[in-house]
C-alpha cells in the first residue's frame, strides 16, 4: 500500500465527479450506491471523501453534525459505501479506515463486500448471477420455493412490467414505515426525487404481481447498471403473502432477466425468514461489513457505545 499521505481528505465541492464516478465504475467491487448523484440525493449532497492518488481508489464519507459533533453515517436506502478501487493492494481497507480519527471521533459505515477487516462485522446479502438461461437457474430453486411456486399458480396472478413508480413508492411506505421508524419524512422524499432521477436516466425498473381485480399483490422496485439489478424496495400486503405473490414476482423477474449476465442483488437480508427466501432462489451470500470508530470524548462514549 501506498504511504498514507497519498490519501487526501476532500471535501463534496472540490470533487471531481467525472473522475468519481469513473472510478467506481471501473472498480471490481462497483456499486451503484457510491455514485454521486446516488450521495448527492440521499445524503443531502452532505458527503465528504477520501482519494488515493488520481482517483485510484475513493471512500465516500456521508456525515451529519449534532451537538458541535461531526460524525459519519449510512444513508437510508444505501446497503454498502467503503472504499472502492480500481486496483488492489493489500492493507488497502485499514489504511482508509486509519485515516477516519483525523477527521471523525465517531464513524459508523457499512463498508462494501471487498472491505474485509477483522474489526468490521459481516452482514448477510443474498446475490444472484443471471448467466444462464431461466430452466438452468430455476433447476437451482429449493425445494420449499419450487412448493411455493406450485401454490402461486393456482392463484391467477398476472405479472405487470410496467407498474407507476407513484403508487410503488406509497405502497411500501404504507407496509413499512411503520416497522422503520428511523426513516424520516425527507428520506421518503429524498428518495422519491432519486428514483424520479432514475427513471429519467432508464435505469429504474417497477414490477408488480397483480389479481384478478387488477389490485397489486406484490411490488418490486429496483435499480439497473451494467452489472446490477438492485432490489431496493420489495412489498408484499398481507393479501399477497397469502397468494405466496413475492415468490412469483421474484421468479418472473429471474425468468425476464435470465441470460442477461447481470446480477440479482436481493439487498439482505440478516432476518432469518427473509435470508431463507432469498437463499431458496439459488443464490449465494456476499457479505458485506459494518465498521464502527468511536473516539467521543466520556461519557458520550457510553451513550454511542
Amino acid at each position: 500500500m501506498k504511504a498514507t499521505n497519498d490519501i487526501r481528505y476532500l471535501k463534496r465541492q472540490d470533487i471531481d465527479t467525472h473522475r468519481w464516478d469513473a472510478c467506481i465504475e471501473k472498480a471490481s467491487n462497483s456499486l451503484i450506491y457510491g455514485l454521486h448523484f446516488y450521495l448527492d440525493h440521499m445524503a443531502d449532497s452532505q458527503w465528504d471523501a477520501l482519494v488515493l492518488d488520481d482517483y485510484k481508489a475513493v471512500m465516500p464519507l456521508p456525515w451529519r453534525k449534532k451537538f458541535g459533533i461531526t460524525y459519519t453515517y449510512q444513508p437510508p436506502f444505501t446497503q454498502q459505501l467503503g472504499i472502492f478501487t480500481t486496483t488492489q493492494t493489500t492493507g488497502f481497507t485499514e489504511a482508509f479506515l486509519n485515516q477516519l480519527p483525523a477527521h471523525f471521533r465517531f464513524a459508523e459505515i457499512f463498508l462494501n463486500h471487498a472491505n474485509t477487516t477483522p474489526t468490521a462485522k459481516a452482514h448477510i446479502n443474498y446475490i444472484l448471477p443471471l448467466d444462464a438461461p431461466y430452466d438452468q437457474l430455476a433447476a437451482r430453486y429449493k425445494k420449499d420455493l419450487v412448493r411455493n411456486l406450485k401454490l402461486a399458480a393456482t392463484a391467477d396472478l398476472s405479472y405487470q412490467k410496467d407498474y407507476p413508480l407513484a403508487p410503488a413508492l406509497d405502497g411500501y411506505r404504507r407496509e413499512y414505515a411503520p416497522r422503520t421508524p428511523h426513516l424520516k419524512e425527507k428520506d421518503f422524499r429524498n428518495f422519491g426525487q432519486l428514483c424520479t432521477w432514475m427513471q429519467q436516466r432508464r435505469q429504474l425498473l417497477i414490477r408488480a404481481v397483480t389479481g384478478k381485480d387488477q389490485q397489486p399483490l406484490a411490488t418490486a422496485l429496483l435499480f439497473r447498471d451494467d452489472r446490477r439489478l438492485y432490489l431496493l424496495q420489495s412489498t408484499t400486503p398481507q393479501r399477497g403473502r397469502e397468494n405466496k405473490a413475492n415468490h412469483f414476482l421474484l421468479d418472473m423477474l429471474v425468468r425476464e432477466w435470465a441470460d442477461s449476465g447481470l446480477t440479482l442483488d436481493f439487498e439482505g437480508s440478516d432476518i432469518p425468514g427473509i435470508a431463507h427466501f432469498y437463499e431458496n432462489f439459488g443464490g449465494r451470500n456476499q457479505p458485506y461489513f459494518f465498521y464502527r470508530h468511536n473516539s467521543l470524548f466520556w461519557p458520550v462514549r457510553l451513550i454511542k457505545g
